[in-house]
C-alpha cells in the first residue's frame, strides 16, 4: 500500500535548520502567489473550494472558519497553530515539527494574509522541547523577508490535556487556567483576547501551501466525497512497524494497520486516541474518513492478548485525571465510570452497572461543555457494543 505524501512531502528531504533547502523545494512560492496574485477573499475561497477539513479531530471546514474570521469586524485578529498534541498515542505533529517547520510558518503567513491578521501564535506542547528549532526557523524566515507584515510567537503549554481544546488553549495563552469556554461566541468572531481568531492544528496548516500552489481542484480530487486530501496517522501498540504514515482519505484501516504497520492477530484498534472509537477486527476494512472513523490521527492496535475492560479502564482513568472540572457531567461522570470499571476489573461488577454505564455515557455526551466530556464515553459505548461478554463475565456471582 503506497503512501500519498502531501503533508509529509518535505520530511526527511529538507534540512529543518536551513531555509535554503526549503526554498529549493518551492518554499514560500505559495505565499508569494497568495499576496501577489490573490485577494484575501480569493485565498479563503480557494481553501473553501478545496474541501479541506480540520485534522485535529472535529473536522470543521477550514475555509469556512477562515472566511468567518476574515469577515469579522476588528482591526486586530490572530492566527493560532495548535501544536499541543496531547492526545494519547498521537505523535505525528512532533514528527512534522522536527522535520519541516518552514511549511508550517509559510501556512501561518498565508492564513494571516487571508483573514487580515498581523500576529500569530504557535501553542507548543512543552514536553516537545522544539522551541529552539522553531525559533530559529522563524528567525530565518524573517531574515528572508517573508514575515514583514506578520509576526509569529511561540507559547509553550503546561501539559494539560484539555488545553488541546481550542477555547481552553486560548485561556492558556492569555495566562489563565486552561478551561473550556461556553460557545457561542466562537473564536472566528471572539477568540483570543476577545478578538477574531482562527485556530488550526499543525497538520491542517501543512496542507495550505500545496493547495494554494496547485489549486483547490487538485486537492479536491484526492480522497472521498466528504473527506478531501490525505491524513497523517500515528500508529502504535501491538505492531511490528510503529510510526507515522500518510494515506489518502478513504483508505482502509486494514491497509494502515496490517499492510504498513505489520500488525498480526489483531483483536481491536482504537482510532482517535483515548476518546477514540474502538474497532473490532471484524471491521478492519472500515474506511478512514470523516464519514466513518478518523479522529486526530492516533491509531493504537491491540492484539488478542489484551484485556478490553482493562484498556477502557486505563483510558477513563486518564480522562478523569485530565478533566478540567468546570462542568459537572464530565467532572462527576468520568469519576463514576472509573469506579464502575474498576469493579469490573476486580470481577465484582453488578448486573445494573452495564445499564448505568450506558445511561451515564449518553448524559455526558449530551451535556458536557467541551469535546473531552462529550467524547470520553465513546470507548465505553463501543466496548459494550462489540465486547459485551467481557463485561458480563465479570459480573459478581451471588
Amino acid at each position: 500500500m503506497p503512501q500519498k505524501l502531501i503533508v509529509l512531502r518535505n520530511c526527511g528531504v529538507i534540512n529543518p535548520k536551513d531555509i535554503t533547502t526549503y526554498l529549493d523545494r518551492d518554499g514560500f512560492k505559495a505565499f508569494k502567489k497568495a499576496i501577489d496574485e490573490l485577494t484575501c477573499e480569493q485565498v479563503t475561497e480557494e481553501i473553501k473550494a478545496s474541501g479541506l477539513r480540520g485534522r485535529g479531530g472535529a473536522g470543521f471546514p477550514c475555509g469556512l472558519k477562515w472566511d468567518l474570521a476574515r469577515k469579522a469586524q476588528g482591526d486586530e485578529k490572530y492566527v493560532i497553530c495548535n501544536a499541543d498534541e496531547g492526545e494519547v498515542g498521537t505523535f505525528k505533529d512532533r514528527y512534522i515539527l522536527e522535520r519541516d517547520p518552514f511549511t508550517l510558518i509559510e501556512a501561518m503567513a498565508i492564513a494571516g494574509y487571508a483573514i487580515g491578521a498581523k500576529k500569530g501564535y504557535i501553542y507548543l506542547r512543552a514536553e516537545y522541547h522544539h522551541l529552539d528549532l522553531l525559533t530559529d526557523a522563524i528567525k530565518q524566515t524573517r531574515e528572508k523577508g517573508f514575515l514583514e507584515h506578520f509576526d509569529i510567537n511561540i507559547r509553550e503549554g503546561a501539559g494539560s490535556y484539555v488545553c488541546g481544546e481550542e477555547t481552553a488553549l486560548m485561556d492558556s495563552i492569555e495566562g489563565k487556567r486552561g478551561e473550556a469556554r461556553y460557545k457561542p461566541p466562537f473564536p472566528p468572531s471572539r477568540g483570543l483576547w476577545e478578538k477574531p481568531t482562527i485556530i488550526n492544528n499543525v497538520e491542517t496548516l501543512m496542507n495550505i501551501p500545496q493547495i494554494i500552489l496547485n489549486g483547490a481542484h487538485w486537492f479536491n480530487q484526492i480522497g472521498t466525497d466528504q473527506s478531501k486530501g490525505t491524513k497523517v496517522f500515528s500508529v502504535s501498540g501491538d505492531v511490528k512497524k510503529p510510526g507515522v504514515y500518510e494515506l489518502e482519505l478513504g483508505s482502509r484501516l486494514k491497509e494502515l494497520v496490517e499492510d504498513l504497520a505489520l500488525a498480526e492477530k489483531v483483536k481491536m484498534v482504537q482510532v482517535g486516541g483515548a476518546t477514540g472509537k474502538i474497532i473490532p477486527y471484524e471491521m478492519i476494512d472500515t474506511p478512514l474518513a470523516f464519514e466513518s472513523i478518523l479522529g486526530a490521527g492516533a491509531v493504537t492496535v491491540f492484539d488478542e492478548t489484551r484485556d478490553i475492560v482493562d484498556v477502557v479502564y486505563r483510558s477513563m482513568e486518564f480522562l478523569a485525571e485530565e478533566s478540567c472540572g468546570k462542568c459537572a457531567p464530565c467532572r462527576e461522570g468520568t469519576e463514576v465510570i472509573v469506579e464502575i470499571l474498576e469493579r469490573f476489573c476486580r470481577g465484582e461488577g453488578l448486573e445494573e452497572d452495564i445499564e448505568v454505564l450506558q445511561r451515564l455515557a449518553s448524559a455526558m455526551m449530551l451535556s458536557s461543555l467541551c469535546g473531552l466530556g462529550q467524547a470520553a464515553p465513546i470507548p465505553v459505548i463501543d466496548s459494550l457494543q462489540y465486547f459485551r461478554s467481557a463485561y458480563e463475565n465479570r459480573i459478581q456471582k451471588n
